[in-house]
Formats: C-alpha cells, structure tokens, sequence
C-alpha cells in the first residue's frame, strides 16, 4: 500500500491507495495524525492539509483521483461559509473540485488568483494556478490544464520552490496519465520524487509520488507485456 498527497506547500496530507499492481479501487480507510485527532467539521483555525486529510478517504490506482467522504466535504464547505481569506478561498477550491461543483470551483479558483496577485506572493500565486488547473483537470480540460502546469513547474523550480515544484510536477502527472501520456506521467511524477527529497521530505511526504510512480511503472509494463 503507498500514499498521495495534495495540494500544500508541506505536501504532508497523503491517503492509503490501493497496491498498484491491481487495476481496481483504492482501499478506504481513515488516518489518525498523531497527537491531531480527526474531525470532519474541523475548527477554522486548523491547517488545511489536516482537515483535507479527514475528508480524503483513498485514491483509486486506475486514475488516481481522490476517493471521497462527500459528507464531510459538503458539512466543512459549510463551516467556511463566505469566508474570504486567500487560505479560506484555496480550502474551498478543493472541497468543490471534490464534490464535483467544478464551475463554482473554476470561479472561486480565479478569485484566489487575484487576491494572491494583489498580495504580491509569487509562491502563493504559483499554488493558486495549480489548483486553478486541477479543476481544468477534472473539467476535461487537460491541454490547457498541462500548459498552465508547464507554466507552473518552470517558475517554481527556476526560483527552487522544491516543495511547490514537486506539487505542480505531480498534478501535471495526473494530466499526462489521464491524457494516456505514461512516460511523461512517468518522468513527473520520478521529479516529484526528486525534488522532495532534495526538499529534506519526510519519508511520508515522498510516498505520495513513489506510489504514482509504481501505479504508473505497472500499466507500462502491463503494455509491454500485451505486445
């Protein structure tokens, strides 16, 4: 079993998925952070990678998508209600993308590009467009998804944002291998790999892009071996 991550700076949130060398769904099952209990209607004040962590349940080893507690997704969204802030704004873009709310998604994602461009954080915006392209990418939208990632990935590892490029290479990945690109699937996600360990990661935070790589290592040789 193996782990992916999403969408932090840390790239500490990870989830069970299943053994890659299976073509079926991941198992599900919930992870208890150490001295961080789990609730699914967390306090606002909490770091997000922790109360995404509760309401991301696995991912399923033939498209690597998140697999989904849509109750705690829909009851968090809630608790943010119109909140504005630019960490609000990012948390509420990935509760809709999950809860497959993909136009109100794409607009709340805009609206956090243009409060990080006001801020003047550059890494902060480089975040922002990754997120904005993992909702192109679950519009079907993935030519324009793998550009504004190309985008991403050129400017984060020219000013060595490592985490941040690790981030933007392992989405475009999941592009690429949607896209049915399995080398260039292969060759982001081995990066993502690459760039977290230059980063110091822990051995948790490397895992989510290891079992990306061994997810994809195993439909390639699956096509191997049908020829």
């Amino acid at each position: 079993m193996g782990t992916m991550c999403i969408d932090d700076r840390s790239n500490s949130g990870c989830r069970d998925a299943a053994h890659p060398g299976t073509r079926g769904s991941a198992g599900r099952g919930r992870v208890t952070l150490e001295r961080n209990p789990i609730s699914p209607a967390a306090p606002l004040g909490r770091p997000v990678k922790d109360i995404i962590l509760t309401i991301i349940t696995g991912y399923d080893a033939v498209t690597l998508r998140e697999k989904v507690d849509l109750p705690a997704a829909a009851e968090r969204l809630d608790d943010l209600g119109k909140l504005r802030s630019l960490s609000a704004l990012n948390e509420k873009v990935t509760l809709l993308r999950l809860l497959d709310r993909l136009e109100e998604a794409f607009e709340i994602a805009n609206q956090a590009l243009r409060q990080a461009r006001f801020t003047g954080d550059r890494q902060d915006f480089v975040l922002c467009r990754i997120r904005r392209a993992q909702v192109m990418q679950f519009q079907g939208k993935l030519e324009e998804a793998a550009a504004e990632l190309t985008q991403c990935v050129l400017e984060s590892e020219t000013h060595e944002w490592n985490l941040t490029a690790a981030f933007a290479r392992e989405t475009r990945g999941k592009v690429h291998f949607e896209q049915d690109e399995l080398e260039g699937a292969l060759t982001d996600f081995t990066a993502a790999v690459f760039l977290r360990e230059k980063a110091g990661a822990s051995p948790d935070e490397l895992e989510s892009a290891l079992i990306a790589v061994a997810v994809v290592e195993s439909f390639i040789g699956e096509r191997r071996t049908e020829r």
